[in-house]
C-alpha cells in the first residue's frame, strides 16, 4: 500500500483462525498472512478470540516476531481476564518489542460461548462492562501515580502498572459502532466504532459524530472486470446448504444488533458490489464488496465520504488478493 495510502486510510487485514488450518502448519500460516499484510502496507491485522481458537496473545506475539511494523489487532473479551492482565501484557509487548498494538475490544461474543461462562449479562450491560474495562486499561498505561477505580464491573485501588508504556507506544483502540449502545461506548472510550456496514445509501445518516472515529469490516473481491471478480467470488464462496442451516440457528441464538441488521437485509436482484451470500452462508462475518476496480471503488468512496477512514478486511487468501485491494483503495481516494 502507498505511503500516500496509508496516511489518510488505516487498512486491517486478519490473521487466519486455528479451527480453519492444519496444526502442524498454522505456525507458519500466521506469519506469511502477516507478511503479506505488512507487505502490502496493512497498518494492523485482527487476531480474533473465542472459546474455540488458540489464544490470541499468543498469536500476536508469533506476529511481533515475524514483521517490523505489523500491528496486532487483539479481540479482548473481557469475561476472559481482568484488565490489569490485558493491560500488563501489553506494557509487556511494548517492553520486550518495542511495538505498539492496537485492541479489538469485544462487548459479547457467540452466545453459546458466553452461556458455557456463565455470562449472563444482558446485551447493553455488556457495554458498560467494556466501557470500565477499557478505562481501567487506559488509565493503567498513560498514568503516573496508581490507579484507582471504582465501577459496577471492577474496582481497583492504588493499581500500577510497571513497566510503563512508554506513550507513543499506547495501543490504538477500536469496538463495535453496529448498535446505539456499542456507538455510546465508543464515544467514552474513544474507540474507533468499526460497523459491518450496510450499502452505502443505508448509511446516509452515520457521519462523523462529536469527534468519533468510524471504521468498516467488509471483504473485497476486486478484479479488472466485474464478471472475473464475480467468477472468483463463486469459485470462493459456493452454495452451502449446511452453513446456511448454521448461519439460521446462529441467528436465532444471537443478540447481537449488527448480526440482526445483517440477515434481514435482502439480495438485491440486479448485480451489486454489495453481497451478504458468504456470511448467510456461514463463511464469513462481513459483508463483500465484489466487482470491477472501479465498482468496488465507488462503493468504497461513498463510505470514504461518509468519515470512514479504517478498514478492515476479511482473512486474505494469498498476496495477490490485497495487491487487488490496493488497487480497489486507490481509486476510491481518487474519487472521494
Amino acid at each position: 500500500m502507498s505511503s500516500e495510502l496509508s496516511k489518510s486510510i488505516s487498512l486491517f487485514s486478519t490473521c487466519p483462525q486455528s479451527k480453519d488450518e492444519d496444526r502442524k502448519s498454522y505456525r507458519q500460516k500466521i506469519i506469511d498472512v502477516a507478511r503479506w499484510s505488512e507487505e502490502a502496507g496493512c497498518v494492523g491485522i485482527l487476531v480474533y478470540t473465542d472459546n474455540g481458537l488458540v489464544d490470541p496473545w499468543a498469536v500476536s506475539q508469533i506476529i511481533l516476531e515475524n514483521t517490523k511494523t505489523l500491528a496486532p489487532l487483539i479481540a479482548i473479551q473481557p469475561v476472559y481476564m481482568h484488565p490489569y492482565t490485558a493491560a500488563k501484557k501489553i506494557a509487556t509487548f511494548a517492553h520486550l518489542y518495542q511495538r505498539r498494538v492496537f485492541l479489538n475490544m469485544l462487548a459479547g461474543g457467540f452466545k453459546n460461548d458466553l452461556v458455557a461462562l456463565d455470562d449472563q449479562t444482558p446485551h447493553d450491560d455488556r457495554y458498560l462492562r467494556m466501557v470500565e474495562y477499557t478505562l481501567i486499561i487506559r488509565e493503567l498505561l498513560t498514568s503516573t501515580k496508581p490507579v484507582s477505580f471504582e465501577g459496577k464491573y471492577y474496582t481497583v485501588r492504588q493499581l500500577k502498572m510497571t513497566p510503563a508504556l512508554p506513550p507513543e507506544l499506547f495501543p490504538g483502540i477500536l469496538s463495535s459502532g453496529s448498535s446505539d449502545a456499542g456507538m455510546e461506548a465508543a464515544k467514552r472510550i474513544e474507540s474507533v466504532a468499526i460497523k459491518y456496514p450496510k450499502p452505502p445509501d443505508e448509511e446516509k445518516a452515520l457521519t462523523r459524530v462529536d469527534g468519533l472515529e468510524i471504521g468498516a469490516r467488509v471483504g473485497i473481491i476486486a478484479r479488472g472486470s466485474s464478471d472475473e471478480a464475480w467468477a472468483v467470488a463463486h469459485e470462493r464462496f459456493p452454495e452451502d446448504r449446511k452453513g446456511q442451516l448454521a448461519h439460521q440457528l446462529a441467528m436465532k441464538v444471537s443478540d447481537s444488533e449488527w448480526h440482526k441488521q445483517l440477515s434481514t437485509h435482502g439480495e438485491d436482484s440486479r448485480p451489486s458490489p454489495y453481497w451478504l451470500f458468504p456470511f448467510k452462508n456461514y463463511k464469513t462475518f462481513c459483508p463483500y464488496l465484489v466487482g470491477s476496480y472501479g465498482e468496488v471503488a465507488g462503493v468504497l468512496a461513498q463510505y470514504l465520504k461518509l468519515s470512514h477512514r479504517s478498514f478492515v478486511l476479511d482473512i486474505p487468501p494469498s498476496r495477490e488478493e490485497l495487491e487487488h485491494t490496493e488497487v480497489a483503495f486507490r481509486l476510491a481516494q481518487r474519487e472521494r
